[in-house]
Order: C-alpha cells, then sequence, then structure tokens
C-alpha cells in the first residue's frame, strides 16, 4: 500500500509539500501539485481514509524528546517522526536533554515541558531516563512510545532492534576476517541498548575460546572527542589488537582519526567497525564498516502505533528490524605481521577539536 512519503518520493517534492496537496491547505507551486497528484494517480494512493478519521478533531501535536539534537543518529529519526505526522497532517514538538547542566535533569526538565504542553503523545529515546521515570511520565500520560529500550509491562509501547544480535553480527564480522586480539570502546554504562551491544560482541568472542576478561572494553561518549581518546588508550592496554568495535559510528570516526595521526594504516594494520551506520559513514576516510540499525523504520513505526493511539488512524506497524553490516574498507583481513611499535599512545590536547 502506498504512502504519502511514496507519493513525495515519485513527484520529487517533500513529504510537507505533498500533503498541502492532499490536505488543499496551504501554498503549493502549480508544476508541483501537478506532480503529486500524477503521482497519486499512478500509485492510486488513497487518502481519504485518514482525512475522514482526522477530520473531526482540531490539529495536534506529538512530542519527541531525543537526549541530544547533534548527530546523524538523530537526523534519521527526526525526519521519520515528521514524516509520518506530516502524512495525517499532525506537527511535533521537539526538546532535547542536553544542555551545560547535569544531562538527567535537563532530560527531566524537557520532558516536564512536553507534558505541560499537553501533546496528545511523546516518543523517547535517551539513556540517560530510568526506567522508573519514563513509568512515572507514563501516569502522567499513558501514550507513550519508547525507541531504543524494552520495559516490563510497556511492551507495546516500545520499539527496538535486538542490540544483542547486532554485537554478535559486529564480532563475527571481525573473526571471519581472521582477528584474535580486540578492543571494545563502549557507550555510557547507563544505556541498556549500549550494554546489550558490547555483550554480544563478547558472547560471540567467548563462543570461539577467546577470554572476554582479555577484551579490553572501555567507556566513552558515543562521541567523536571520546572515540580519541579510547583509542590510544585501548592500544596502551593491549597494543596487540587488531580490531576495535565502536559503540557508534562517531566514536569510530574519532578512532579512525587516532589511528591516522600515529600512522596506523586501517584497515591494513588495524580494522575499526563502527555501529548505527548513519549516514556519514560511508563517507568517512576510509569507508567506515558498520552495523546497519534501521533507525528510520523504528522510529517510523513506532509514531505509527502512537498515532493510532492518539486519533484512531490504523496503519501497517512493524515490529521486527533485521540488523545487518555494511561492509566497507574499515575491515580487512587481520594482519600477518606485529605491528611496528606506537611513536607515542597518547592524546594532543592542542589537536582541534572535532
Amino acid at each position: 500500500m502506498a504512502t504519502i512519503r511514496d507519493v513525495a518520493k515519485l513527484a520529487g517534492v517533500g513529504v510537507g509539500t505533498a500533503s498541502r496537496v492532499i490536505s488543499g491547505r496551504g501554498s503549493v507551486s502549480t508544476e508541483a501539485a501537478e506532480r503529486v497528484r500524477a503521482a497519486i494517480r499512478e500509485l492510486e494512493f488513497r487518502p481519504s481514509s485518514i482525512a475522514r478519521s482526522l477530520s473531526g478533531q482540531s490539529l495536534g501535536a506529538i512530542g519527541l524528546f531525543v537526549q541530544t539534537l547533534r548527530g546523524d543518529f538523530y537526523r534519521s529519526i527526526l525526519e521519520a517522526v515528521d514524516d509520518e505526522l506530516r502524512a495525517v497532517h499532525r506537527h511535533m514538538v521537539v526538546v532535547s536533554g542536553s544542555n551545560h547542566g547535569s544531562d538527567y535533569d535537563e532530560s527531566i526538565r524537557a520532558l516536564d515541558f512536553l507534558m505541560q504542553r499537553d501533546c496528545d503523545g511523546i516518543v523517547i529515546i535517551g539513556h540517560q531516563l530510568h526506567d522508573a521515570d519514563i513509568l512515572r511520565l507514563r501516569d502522567r500520560n499513558p501514550r507513550l512510545a519508547i525507541l531504543n529500550r524494552r520495559l516490563e509491562g510497556m511492551e507495546d509501547a516500545c520499539f527496538s532492534v535486538d542490540h544483542h544480535r547486532a554485537g554478535a553480527l559486529a564480532a563475527r564480522t571481525l573473526l571471519d576476517h581472521g582477528h584474535r586480539r580486540f578492543g571494545v570502546m563502549g557507550g555510557p554504562s547507563s544505556a541498556p541498548d549500549n550494554t546489550d551491544r558490547v555483550q554480544g560482541f563478547l558472547d560471540t568472542l567467548a563462543a570461539e575460546d577467546i577470554d572476554a576478561a582479555s577484551v579490553p572494553v572501555i567507556e566513552s561518549n558515543f562521541a567523536k572527542d571520546g572515540g580519541l581518546r579510547t583509542m590510544g588508550q585501548l592500544l596502551q592496554r593491549d597494543p596487540s589488537i587488531t580490531g576495535v568495535f565502536c559503540g557508534n559510528d562517531d566514536m569510530a570516526v574519532g578512532a579512525l582519526t587516532w589511528l591516522r595521526d600515529h600512522d596506523i594504516s586501517v584497515p591494513r594494520d588495524m580494522s575499526v567497525i563502527g555501529y548505527d551506520d548513519v549516514y556519514t559513514s560511508a563517507h568517512t576516510f576510509p569507508a567506515l564498516t558498520s552495523i546497519h540499525i534501521p533507525m528510520y523504520e523504528v522510529a517510523a513505526n513506532a509514531v505509527r502505533w502512537l498515532i493510532e493511539q492518539c486519533y484512531g488512524v490504523s496503519q501497517p506497524i512493524e515490529r521486527q528490524f533485521p540488523v545487518t553490516v555494511s561492509m566497507r574498507d574499515s575491515v580487512a583481513m587481520a594482519p600477518a605481521q606485529p605491528r611496528k611499535p606506537l611513536r607515542d599512545t597518547r592524546y594532543s590536547a592542542s589537536r582541534p577539536k572535532l
């Protein structure tokens, strides 16, 4: 069944433009409107059922809480939420949990802001929040959709991938390329999805008789500067490492930068695998191999479910999201010979900030 996103793509316009043509609200150029109508005819798009379902209700808004607005990972979530809401003539109110103070305190204040604005429903993704915080929010507004975590008693509202399996796929990729000495830079231990992906990686190594205790695992911050710091720390702990698993792509970019600065060739001397497979992963140097997490699809289906709870509009909803590996240039066969000793494993604070 065609969606408004399909119509917009075929017509070569944005979802918002297609929505204005379908609803008859807002200005659109004559040429663009004609392309949208042609796409509607070709795809046999039927928007009338949604329009009828919403006709008796005033325009409302869905709140979106994200941990930060920085980075490509959150961009795909913002796009998915916006696309789905525009398809039913709704909009979003976005807040983040990052500021100059405590991220936890900022997160609670941001969510309280959404509650006070009487949003019809709220989408939440943020590792700073505790499960108890989300359960308290549910008592104030039961129409919540949760991304990237599982909560007992809220299974229908939770949308995520199998992060344990995704971490296992990262380990399998490096193992299949002959690597036996590994380092792991994880994200914050407060993030359940991070804990799952690291554990999946280590469990897969253990199944190949590689002692997980021998693998240095360093907690970092899901940011490029964290990757810069952590890469050197991993090699200080074990200079024989040939394969590094990074808990997200931003840290992997930092790791690639550190390795380049210290004359360690990727992938000849070191293989690096990231996580999330954000847009920029294909455009690093070398191009980053990454575990593909379909966050656009996860977020889109969460919003469809929330639209049904808030407005009674029934749409197809998926709950299984396969993870895959996007193979690029940063992973190769393990080197046959040990690397030369590092000239310096210290990170220079004078280096320009990423």
